[in-house]
């Protein structure tokens, strides 16, 4: 029940700090290309009105919409089958067997408090459990799968567009499996700390990305990972970045209008793709 008055009192926020406000976007252009960047939460509450005019009228003329994955069901179902098979521990080993007595505690008490399975946690290697665990943080501040970003603007995208992935299921599985285990349980000790001590740490994220606020963005999103493991911070944000800015530099060297859809923390600061595509002589307009 405290959830689902917080997820409200954030919608109401964001409705009352920022009645025009929606999600920024970010628009490059050279002499025949149009480049659309939008960043996604990826799973909403049910009731919000985030998308924009200009993020609609790129969409309803894209001749194609770039996404972190393939919007698809055999994409979902190749999803789960990785995850199955190298998310999860052999016989004999197991989460809180890795884990120091107090991050073990915490573990279990975060689990309890967030309706997961301790016993289901305890089969996945740290990288799944963090999974698992925010999902359960998106579902306790009543975002669903049904009021998803990416499959919302799939859907609201022309046929005629082209669907378009910069990455494959097996290859995004692989930067997550394979990440050291030390950095792992970095990064699993940090979304602990924050489920724990920051029960409302994703409706912050969502008033920040309804104000298009970049800097609370940055501390919500970005900052928490760069501090608990630098190097999956590498892995997972700045080294994915580079390759992505450089597909896009490959597709604006053609012609066309295009909309990008990607994780909201890829477009933030130094490392985010609208940098990046700025740094390589691209008129970039935007925050």
């Amino acid at each position: 029940m405290r959830f689902r008055l917080l997820a409200g009192l954030a919608l109401a926020l964001a409705a009352a700090t920022a009645a025009h406000a929606k999600p920024p976007v970010w628009i490059v252009r050279d002499a025949d290309s149009e480049l659309v960047l939008f960043g996604s939460v990826h799973l909403l509450p049910p009731g919000l009105d985030w998308r924009s005019r200009p993020l609609d009228q790129a969409l309803a003329h894209a001749d194609d919409v770039w996404f972190e994955l393939p919007i698809d069901p055999a994409t979902q179902a190749e999803t789960a089958m990785l995850a199955g098979e190298l998310g999860v521990w052999p016989a004999g080993q197991s989460l809180f067997q890795l884990l120091p007595p107090a991050d073990g505690a915490r573990l279990l008490r975060v689990a309890r408090a967030y309706g997961v399975d301790p016993a289901v946690l305890d089969r996945l290697r740290p990288w799944l459990a963090e999974v698992a665990l925010g999902g359960a943080a998106y579902r306790k501040a009543g975002a669903t799968e049904g009021h998803g970003v990416e499959e919302t603007l799939s859907a609201a995208a022309p046929a005629a567009a082209r669907r378009q992935a910069f990455e494959t299921a097996r290859q995004q599985i692989d930067i997550l499996a394979g990440a050291p285990v030390a950095d792992q349980l970095a990064s699993l000790r940090q979304t602990l700390e924050e489920m724990d001590q920051a029960p409302d740490e994703y409706l912050r994220l969502l008033k920040a990305w309804m104000a298009g606020d970049l800097k609370a963005l940055d501390r919500e999103a970005l900052r928490p990972l760069r501090l608990a493991s630098p190097s999956l911070y590498r892995r997972l944000v700045s080294d994915r970045n580079a390759r992505w800015a450089e597909a896009l530099d490959l597709r604006l060297k053609g012609h066309g209008r295009t909309v990008v859809v990607v994780g909201m923390g890829h477009l933030i600061g130094a490392d985010g793709l609208p940098a990046r595509l700025r740094a390589l002589g691209y008129r970039v307009e935007g925050p």
